[in-house]
């Protein structure tokens, strides 16, 4: 599975559609089709973080100059180990460009002021090797903490109220130095329960009073017997909460009912070039966040595929005219697809030197 630049909730939300199980396997399909347009068609990159060894031919083979190696799709957001030749060359020999506004960078150089040289060693094929993290960016949000310790092979991973509110599936977390893929989400126990007089079957019942007002989080989705809520508020041990959330019914509960929360991620481990790894209770999480207009571009295009999957790929819309219908692809997605071009799309580039 590869990274997408939106959530499935990120959709969901834009469509104002409630959760099930075909519409959330529709949803993230549309998410990769659309993350992978974005990368190969639209941009001819990707954007997201991947921590790997890549290897290139020694530049004089191609007549270059003998200290730049052009590392032309492979770009790169920091480097850790090179060889060249068998050879080590010390990271802080070389030079990543363009170092004005990288990363990304597109080539590395020798530091001239050195020793440092790339080789090519038996044959010019292959002969340098680099470790790095390779992509667009690496830019982090910390967005909360682990619930739980983990050890190396767990896939249900449980986080706190903050993290909760912050992260859907489609999110790449990183937790320590792992990277944390999340492919599903389920209800956790909250371990409190309704309190005060319980919730009567009415919509403008929505103080739902619990034990410890600190352990939930504004935005939080909540389950209490078969309805979901949405908390909107906190007012000390008083949550505000939206009823008959997702298209959950609206019911009357009793007081000492469990409250669950969305809690739970399932996860792939050990993502993106990492490996999976032991972490401790309370650890922090990092998300990595898509450039912004990317993460746009990525809902935009996911809801249009829905949309038009669900009218068999005959929808079609009135120009502000009224005169004739053109195909729902209007120029406003046509336009968020040139402004994600415009700022990061890898244009042509003819390379002689």
């Amino acid at each position: 599975m590869e990274p997408v630049y939106a959530t499935r909730e990120d959709v969901q939300r834009a469509l104002d559609s409630k959760l099930t199980a075909r519409n959330s396997r529709q949803i993230d399909r549309a998410l990769q089709s659309a993350s992978r347009a974005i990368d190969g068609d639209l941009c001819h990159r990707r954007f997201y973080p991947e921590l790997a060894t890549r290897y290139f031919d020694w530049p004089d083979s191609q007549q270059r100059p003998s200290w730049r190696l052009w590392l032309d799709d492979s770009e790169l957001i920091s480097v850790t180990a090179i060889t060249s030749g068998g050879t080590t060359i010390a990271t802080s020999d070389v030079v990543l460009e363009p170092n004005r506004f990288g990363p990304p960078y597109n080539r590395i150089e020798t530091n001239l002021g050195t020793s440092a040289a790339w080789s090519s060693g038996d044959t010019h094929q292959q002969a340098i090797a680099i470790t790095g993290l390779w992509g667009y960016r690496n830019t982090e949000t910390t967005v909360g903490a682990l619930a739980e310790a983990l050890d190396d092979s767990e896939t249900a991973v449980n986080v706190n109220a903050a993290a909760s509110t912050e992260v859907g599936v489609g999110s790449v977390l990183r937790v320590d130095s792992e990277r944390i893929l999340v492919t599903g989400r389920q209800m956790l126990d909250t371990g409190q329960n309704v309190g005060g007089s319980g919730l009567t079957a009415q919509a403008n019942s929505v103080t739902l009073t619990v034990a410890d007002g600190t352990a939930y989080a504004v935005d939080e989705v909540l389950l209490v017997d078969s309805e979901r809520m949405l908390v909107v508020d906190i007012a000390g041990n008083n949550l505000t909460v939206q009823r008959a959330w997702d298209g959950s019914v609206l019911a009357a509960h009793a007081a000492g009912v469990d409250i669950y929360a969305a809690r739970t991620l399932t996860v792939q481990r050990g993502a993106l070039g990492t490996t999976a790894a032991a972490h401790s209770d309370a650890s922090s999480i990092s998300r990595w966040d898509p450039p912004g207009l990317v993460h746009d571009l990525t809902i935009a295009e996911a809801m249009n595929r829905v949309l038009q999957e669900q009218a068999g790929y005959v929808r079609t819309s009135k120009t502000s005219g009224g005169s004739k219908s053109t195909a729902v692809e209007a120029l406003s997605l046509d336009s968020l697809r040139q402004q994600v071009y415009d700022a990061h799309g890898r244009k042509l580039r003819m390379r002689s030197v």
